[in-house]
């Protein structure tokens, strides 16, 4: 008896909070589309151009390809998008959900056309292109313009501020560098760094910084592990104090090519070890398949991984799934408003990471300065543009290509492979981590009671750097 009433009030609950949730995005869906008007005014006003969203419907590419600026060729079974100025944008490195996020009423419209086999998720279904359809959408031309700097007629245009107007203008979220990513490095004492045996690069996750492994694990590495490794953790592209340069679409290449050109080519690294959290897990796989015999361990801790159901489009089928357009649990809605709407995401980096400082600085007073605020710097230091392109070229643009790595990684590579996963984690459930072991089978596998999505280090930062040094040491 008492089971059947926990049930009826497990529907009733989960119908209220559909019914709920219906209403609350409807009204979502429609400030959007105000607040893409206000900023079309402002940009122009501000910037003097019109800037591109990605409201409009996309071009083909014989469109894109008309202003004689960007041109759409095959290259071993790769679509590139060739510029004049020689700049190469590979089109499957683009999320389709960055310009193909079917408002409420039309994704429930498109959920009553579907088969039952593919209604999953909270958002709209939407049918894979044909394949002979190359979509290059405007507001990608129009930024791949801006860093060429003219348009197709010959009239100047102007390239894109950065920071823009809606950015913040301080010195620590505008480094002097722009080629370059801000690497926080622990060598080993009297700068012995050509005697050791190996180095530890860590990867922070979405909308952090490097902060979140130097003020938790770093300081815990032991004396001896120091004495034998360098430690590397970089503000990813877009974040913390790295360039966050608005022309940049963000893609998995440029983040992984920045990693590349600031760590690995820069400070001569040979031999390392991995560590990574969240979105970083992401990059950490492209490494190891780009660097497979110099990668001696994957650490990966919560690695965003849904595999795709067969008849699925794979990116809208992990929007639907990381974002369900649900106002309960609090993550999900937040998870929701920011995958779903560019310019409501774009109005709450204004107030937040525009004002960091000002934010930062009453956290402080508030709490008589007693906690420290590394994972506040790490959430406000970045951009819109930054963040918006990489959460959808990233995260939902992965589906498929964490599948490719997976399986290079099992078939080809013998580094250990670990993966750490709280149990109380809302945001990205452990079911993740155990898709992750189904494709890798000798990768480990712990997942920690009490723990969520930040808590899985944050709290527990001394027992980690012990297993860390653990898996470090074990011989191959």
């Amino acid at each position: 008896m008492a089971a059947a009433a926990r049930s009826a009030l497990a529907s009733a609950g989960r119908a209220a909070n559909e019914a709920v949730s219906f209403v609350v995005f409807m009204v979502l869906d429609v400030v959007e589309v105000l607040l893409c008007v206000v900023y079309k005014v402002a940009d122009y006003m501000l910037e003097g151009a019109w800037r591109p969203c990605y409201c409009s419907s996309s071009s083909t590419a014989a469109g894109a390809a008309a202003s004689g600026k960007i041109v759409v060729s095959e290259r071993g079974g790769s679509k590139v998008v060739s510029m004049l100025s020689s700049t190469k944008l590979h089109l499957e490195d683009i999320s389709d959900t960055l310009y193909t996020r079917p408002s409420v009423l039309a994704g429930a419209a498109s959920a009553t056309t579907r088969s039952p086999s593919t209604r999953r998720g909270g958002g709209g279904g939407v049918r894979a292109p044909p394949a002979t359809t190359v979509t290059v959408h405007s507001a990608i031309v129009q930024m791949l313009r801006g860093k060429i700097g003219a348009e197709g007629d010959g009239k100047q245009r102007k390239p894109y501020p950065s920071p823009r107007w809606s950015d913040c203008h301080c010195t620590n979220c505008n480094p002097a560098d722009a080629g370059r990513l801000f690497v926080h490095i622990e060598a080993p004492p009297g700068g012995a760094a050509a005697a050791t045996e190996e180095d530890v690069l860590f990867i922070h996750g979405f909308i952090s910084s490097s902060g979140f492994w130097t003020e938790t694990v770093l300081p815990n590495v032991s004396p001896e592990a120091r004495a034998r490794r360098r430690l590397f953790a970089v503000d990813l592209l877009g974040f913390g104090r790295s360039p966050k340069p608005a022309d940049s679409l963000y893609t998995l290449r440029e983040h992984v090519e920045m990693i590349e050109r600031s760590v690995i080519e820069r400070h001569g690294v040979k031999s390392f070890h991995i560590v990574a959290h969240s979105l970083g897990s992401i990059l950490a796989l492209a490494l190891a398949v780009k660097y497979p015999a110099a990668v001696r361990s994957l650490t990966l801790v919560a690695p965003p991984y849904f595999p795709v159901p067969r008849g699925e489009v794979g990116t809208q089928y992990v929007l639907r799934t990381v974002a369900p357009r649900r106002v309960w649990p609090p993550i999900a809605f937040g998870a929701s408003v920011a995958c779903w709407y560019e310019h409501l995401s774009r109005t709450v980096s204004i107030v937040l990471c525009k004002h960091h400082r000002l934010w930062e600085l009453a956290f402080r007073v508030f709490t008589l300065y007693r906690v420290r605020t590394y994972l506040m710097d790490g959430f406000f230091c970045h951009t819109h543009i930054a963040s918006w392109h990489t959460l959808h070229n990233i995260i939902c643009g992965s589906a498929g290509k964490i599948d490719k790595c997976l399986e290079i990684v099992r078939d080809q590579l013998t580094c250990d492979v670990t993966i750490y996963h709280g149990r109380d984690d809302e945001l990205l459930p452990v079911q993740c981590s155990y898709a992750v072991k189904a494709k890798i089978p000798r990768a480990r596998v712990k997942v920690v009671d009490g723990k969520d999505h930040v808590t899985i280090v944050v709290r527990r930062q001394k027992e980690l750097a012990m297993e860390l040094e653990e898996i470090w040491n074990r011989k191959r």
